[in-house]
């Protein structure tokens, strides 16, 4: 009885194994490592939260270089900075339910070639660098930490 009952189990261990909804481990690869033609970016959506939108829009027009949309949603007055059809959407947004901080995930911004005229325009708007420019490594260029005028730590990355 005991020889019969340890090739059932094996038996049994093997087919358990080998059931995988049906797909095989190639399939299983090609499904983790697919990514939809239309999915240019992981990430889609960035808030940044505020509580002075008007300061805030200043502050990242001087900062970037560049003009922000103020726009009302259903009573959430939202800061949108351009971006193209490739790009992650950047949004200031001013909300009860958010907070600026200093902790938790880290946003960087791509400062183009070289960060420092941003860096250089965030002490001169309001904002403090927390962590001057520093290299990476060659091949992954340099990043830079900074609060905005809401205490929100941004970062900056550029390739020179």
């Amino acid at each position: 009885m005991k020889w019969t009952a340890i090739p059932a189990i094996v038996l049994f261990a093997m087919g358990l194994s080998a059931c995988s909804n049906g797909k095989t481990g190639q399939e299983k690869e090609n499904t983790q490592n697919h990514r939809p033609d239309n999915m240019k970016n992981i990430i889609s959506i960035v808030e940044i939260p505020v509580t002075d939108l008007s300061r805030s829009i200043q502050f990242y027009q001087a900062v970037l270089g560049m003009a922000i949309e103020e726009v009302d949603m259903g009573g959430t007055r939202l800061g949108v900075l351009p971006g193209g059809d490739k790009a992650v959407n950047v949004v200031l947004v001013k909300s009860a339910d958010y907070t600026p901080a200093t902790v938790g995930v880290v946003v960087y911004l791509n400062a183009g070639d070289d960060l420092q005229p941003m860096l250089d325009n965030v002490a001169k708007n309001g904002g403090q660098v927390i962590v001057p420019k520093t290299e990476i490594s060659p091949a992954m260029g340099y990043f830079a930490f900074f609060l905005d005028v809401e205490g929100n730590k941004i970062g900056l990355h550029s390739r020179k």
